[in-house]
């Protein structure tokens, strides 16, 4: 059973509408408590907010039974962990040490030798966890359309909107077949480790000596490969051999134990595993011996750089000092007010096939655009043209050689104008990285997509947390000059 929020009502708990913000504090969590304490406190936002956390959380479930842990504490959990680009360790401290945070959560004790509630570290994760990516968004407009309410002078003023693409990595190591090879090898025999001592597997009291064994061959073949010398060839033969050797005698012993294996243990998510981490040996063993002892060139379809992340891209982008990245791309959106409009995590395809669909989102989120500024790495000639028919005036750079009339309107003062404006969306994914979304810790596809719904929601609340302090200031220091 779950509710909303229900703050006991009592003297030793301070209520969250009267939680002091600090107004001078420069630290990235003042806005963001300022921004959360004013969606508790509107009554509208609120509502609507509280609804799509039920939505999601709370449906098709008995309204009886242990109450969980509350909606409100769910959702400000998940947003400090991203604005501090925090572990669940950090946040597990914050939430039932820091008095700022403990306060807009509700459970803030005012003294009177009453102590507030703790939390478990393992309960916050379970349930920060029941967020998704569609909740997500759908809270974040509703942050940026409070924030709309709160800084734009006239309704009907239009949005310059500016979008690029950026590489949110995956936790994983630099990949090569050799690494991935040790990584499935080491893997499988952890599984059977387990097996054998808490199901009675038999056949692996010597599972440190498959994987020293493996281990061992492994260095000795990637510094082969790696290194020059004289007779490399021969030397390549004959450590990535061997090594092969032994991974081909590590997949036979998976096989016969996986024939053997007690009745007991039939459908246990440890023999799930399993099954996953020979595929990836049987599938490693294949490439390094197309690759390294038959000289062939692999495929990029076929190849898998991480057995941990699978989903995970190779991506090139060509900036100085990042060669390669292994991630996922996240289309990126923002409006002159850098509040996060959109965003979209991309899986194999270019920014050219982004530009389209992109605008046409916006324009039916947002009747009132008055610009769209792009890269030239979105550019194509029907992109522009089609770009022209949703958007009044569009941006857009072209790749290479531009005719006179190209030319003269990129000498435009408008076209000019958007353009220095565009690089603001670099200080936007900027400000993303810097709060946790340059690299993804949580593991898996879903969990990858939360991540970055939940950094984008945390950057909005933090701008509409900026633009709350700055009305809060004007207002304390008219009232001081009024009282003087």
């Amino acid at each position: 059973m779950r509710k909303r929020f229900e703050q006991q009502l009592n003297l030793c708990l301070e209520p969250i509408a009267e939680v002091p913000i600090p107004l001078k504090s420069r630290h990235e969590l003042a806005p963001v408590m300022a921004a959360l304490q004013y969606i508790f406190v509107t009554p509208d936002l609120n509502r609507r907010v509280f609804e799509i956390l039920e939505n999601k959380i709370c449906s098709g479930k008995q309204s009886t039974g242990r109450p969980g842990m509350d909606l409100w504490e769910i959702l400000v959990l998940g947003v400090v962990r991203l604005a501090l680009d925090s572990d669940y360790d950090r946040l597990h401290d914050l939430a039932n040490h820091h008095r700022l945070i403990r306060g807009i959560l509700g459970v803030r004790s005012l003294g009177y030798g009453v102590e507030g509630k703790e939390y478990k570290y393992q309960t916050i994760r379970d349930n920060v966890t029941l967020l998704d990516e569609q909740t997500l968004i759908q809270i974040n407009a509703l942050v940026v359309e409070a924030g709309h309410r709160v800084v734009k002078k006239k309704e009907d003023h239009g949005l310059s909107i500016k979008a690029d693409t950026y590489v949110l990595e995956t936790n994983v190591h630099y990949p090569t077949d050799t690494n991935l090879l040790w990584d499935s090898g080491r893997k499988c025999v952890d599984v059977l480790r387990i097996l054998s001592e808490n199901y009675g597997l038999v056949g692996w009291r010597k599972h440190k000596s498959w994987s020293r064994g493996l281990k061992n061959r492994y260095r000795q073949a990637a510094k082969t490969a790696s290194s020059g010398g004289a007779n490399k060839e021969a030397r390549v033969q004959e450590h990535v051999g061997g090594y092969l050797d032994f991974a081909r005698k590590l997949n036979e012993k998976i096989t016969q134990s996986r024939a053997e294996f007690p009745a007991d243990v039939d459908g246990l998510p440890l023999l799930i595993s399993l099954e996953y981490y020979q595929k990836m040996l049987q599938k490693h063993i294949d490439l390094v011996e197309r690759r390294l002892i038959k000289g062939e060139q692999i495929p990029h379809h076929e190849k898998v750089f991480s057995i941990f992340e699978p989903h995970s891209e190779w991506i090139a982008k060509g900036k100085a000092g990042k060669p390669a990245e292994i991630g996922h791309k996240v289309l990126i959106a923002s409006d002159s007010y850098h509040f996060i409009l959109h965003h979209e995590v991309i899986v194999g395809k270019s920014d050219a096939q982004l530009a389209v669909p992109l605008a046409k989102q916006l324009a039916q989120k947002y009747p009132r655009i008055d610009s769209l500024s792009l890269d030239k790495g979105f550019s194509s000639k029907p992109n522009k043209e089609q770009l022209q028919q949703l958007i009044p005036q569009v941006m857009l750079p072209k790749k290479g050689k531009r005719s006179p009339q190209e030319q003269e309107e990129e000498r435009s003062r408008e076209f000019k104008k958007l353009k220095h404006k565009h690089s603001a969306v670099e200080s936007n994914i900027n400000q993303l990285e810097s709060n946790g979304l340059n690299r993804c810790p949580d593991k898996g596809w879903k969990a990858f997509k939360r991540y970055t719904a939940l950094g984008v929601l945390a950057y909005n609340l933090h701008h509409l947390g900026n633009y709350l302090l700055k009305a809060q200031r004007k207002k304390k220091k008219r009232a001081l000059k009024r009282a003087a």
